[in-house]
């Protein structure tokens, strides 16, 4: 009996079509709709992608000039006969965080963005939309969901943030000069994603040239890194120092030891 049922029930040859309107559906790769058809329902949407670089269609590799919305979401069919499925279409705030980066880094693989993957960020399982906002930015540059750069590395750095206000680099404090002036906010070759060279010498040389050396007589202290006695964020001292003098000397000199 058992073989009679397994030969009236064959199983259906590779290739052949499948039976059931459900499943072929399944396997039919959804359409793109459109995005006139997205803006029917979130037209409130395009307020604040509207003069972004990614709703700018004269430039080729925008969003705005292939697919829409759905260049970054996906193809809308599915999403539109039945918007209350939640894998229909990307919905960016409901992902994993390296599935949104990785949305993002589609696009975004050049310059600054090519180390994102192994960052710190990245490791701490923070994404693109972290730090930006597609729809509804608030900075004037970067698509930051803060008013300025600044404001948005505080939420997280709040002592390094803190240390700016009291004295630090003067173009910091001028506007003139940002956290990534220095770091690499999307990843860099170094430990403290640094934007130039690969340890804090080199990149603080790049601007203090007059500090590059050499010099008569090395301070073995400096030679190491700078911030064995400056903190490049800010400090108490006008001179950046960690500590006033005589206690900076003798974090290092001790002075029961001195002749």
């Amino acid at each position: 009996a058992f073989l009679l049922a397994v030969a009236t029930n064959p199983a259906p040859q590779r290739g052949a079509p499948a039976s059931g309107g459900a499943t072929q559906a399944l396997q039919t790769p959804p359409q793109n709709v459109g995005s006139d058809t997205c803006l029917a329902c979130h037209e409130d949407m395009q307020k604040g992608l509207s003069g972004t670089a990614h709703g700018n269609a004269a430039y080729p590799r925008s969003p705005a000039a292939e697919h829409g919305c759905e260049s970054c979401h996906g193809p809308g069919e599915r999403h539109v006969e039945d918007p209350t499925v939640e894998t229909s279409i990307r919905k960016f705030t409901k992902m994993a965080p390296r599935d949104v980066s990785e949305t993002c880094l589609s696009c975004h693989t050049k310059s600054s963005h090519g180390l994102w993957e192994g960052s710190a960020h990245d490791a701490r399982n923070l994404s693109c939309i972290s730090c930006h906002s597609v729809h509804a930015p608030k900075s004037e540059h970067a698509q930051l969901k803060t008013g300025t750069e600044i404001e948005t590395c505080a939420i997280c750095h709040k002592a390094q943030v803190l240390k700016v206000k009291r004295v630090s680099h003067m173009p910091l404090t001028e506007g003139r000069m940002q956290c990534s002036s220095c770091h690499n906010p999307h990843g860099s070759v170094n430990v403290k994603q640094l934007r130039v060279g690969s340890w804090i010498n080199e990149s603080c040389v790049s601007c203090h040239t007059e500090k590059r050396g050499p010099f008569l007589f090395e301070h073995a202290a400096g030679r190491e890194s700078c911030v064995s006695c400056h903190d490049p964020h800010g400090s108490y001292d006008d001179r950046m120092l960690v500590a006033r003098p005589p206690m900076l000397c003798q974090r290092c000199h001790i002075g029961t030891r001195h002749p």
